[in-house]
């Protein structure tokens, strides 16, 4: 099925850009897989669908088969992605939405299959910019740290009321894709984030009502004014256009899994469907890969080789291997 506003878009470019009959029926049948794709994670319309779930787009994509049951060409996935980033910046154009969500949109290529993520330094430099006493620090700096510590979508963080953050369990309940309410835990920094913008900050901006984050006049954030403070607090940083929210949940994601946490767990905690979405998140440098061997593996390392050895050759159980005499 074609996506909502496809077949505008399809309009505009038999039209605008004189497309041929030929390249008019790729360009359908490609934006019919998004469109099938939209539908399977409980997206109605391109509109409703933010980073992660363009850029997941790409990982469903591999896991699928052609009608001639082989997996899709590289090439195939390109052209594809070709037809949807322009979709996107179709809608942006004609005004039916304010933010182009395919920016960082790319084809899998070998070594990097999702868009940049940040160093924990780097984190900590972006955070930092927002640690100040007035009210629009302390906003900043919650909201930076729950999209950290939480991995939430910025859809999911301006939608926040204040009943929906727990400073005592330390979790947020946030809805997700699909209407699919989950609980995250959060960590001890958030936490105190959440609580001095609570007690200092929010009451100074007098909001309306019980959202949890509010503009200057009181209002409840838009999506498109959480990218801006995400986006100013990066450039105060030198971060640049290295950051939008969804960078820190992409960062979110893969510290968990550099630092061991299963990928299920992974996948429950930042709410996706299916495992497929989560897995671009694993890719682990070879580095990390070696060290992890050599540590679980109870022949990776030489001394395991050299004490197996001397076992062999009848060596006595007590002769000192170079574990024993390196320290």
């Amino acid at each position: 099925m074609l996506p909502p506003h496809a077949e505008s878009y399809l309009d505009h470019l038999a039209a605008e850009r004189g497309l041929s009959e030929h390249s008019l029926a790729a360009y359908r049948r490609d934006l019919r897989l998004y469109g099938t794709y939209l539908e399977l994670e409980g997206i109605g319309s391109p509109v409703g669908a933010d980073t992660e779930d363009v850029t997941g787009f790409v990982a469903w994509l591999r896991s699928q088969q052609t009608s001639r049951g082989k997996p899709y060409a590289k090439a195939s996935i390109a052209r594809t992605l070709v037809a949807v980033r322009g979709l996107h910046r179709y809608l942006v154009k004609e005004g039916i939405t304010d933010v182009d969500t395919s920016t960082e949109l790319s084809a899998p290529r070998p070594g990097r299959t999702l868009p940049d993520t940040l160093t924990q330094a780097q984190v900590d430099d972006l955070l930092a910019q927002a640690e100040g006493g007035e009210p629009a620090d302390l906003r900043d700096l919650a909201m930076l740290e729950l999209l950290y510590s939480a991995g939430l979508r910025i859809t999911e963080l301006i939608s926040l009321d204040v009943d929906d953050v727990d400073v005592v369990d330390m979790t947020v309940r946030c809805l997700g894709k699909g209407s699919r309410e989950r609980v995250v835990p959060i960590g001890r920094m958030a936490t105190q984030a959440v609580k001095r913008w609570l007690g200092d900050g929010r009451p100074e901006m007098a909001p309306r009502g019980p959202t949890l984050f509010c503009n200057t006049r009181g209002g409840r954030l838009t999506r498109q004014g959480g990218w801006k403070i995400v986006k100013r607090r990066a450039d105060a940083a030198g971060l640049g256009d290295a950051v939008s929210p969804h960078t820190l949940r992409h960062s979110f994601a893969t510290h968990l899994i550099e630092g061991g946490a299963d990928i299920r767990v992974v996948q429950e905690l930042l709410g996706h469907s299916s495992v497929n979405t989560t897995q671009v998140y694993t890719h682990t440098s070879h580095a990390r890969l070696r060290a992890l061997y050599d540590r679980a593996h109870p022949r990776a390392t030489m001394a395991d080789a050299d004490a197996a050895a001397g076992t062999v050759a009848g060596a006595s159980p007590t002769t000192p291997t170079r574990q024993d005499t390196a320290g």
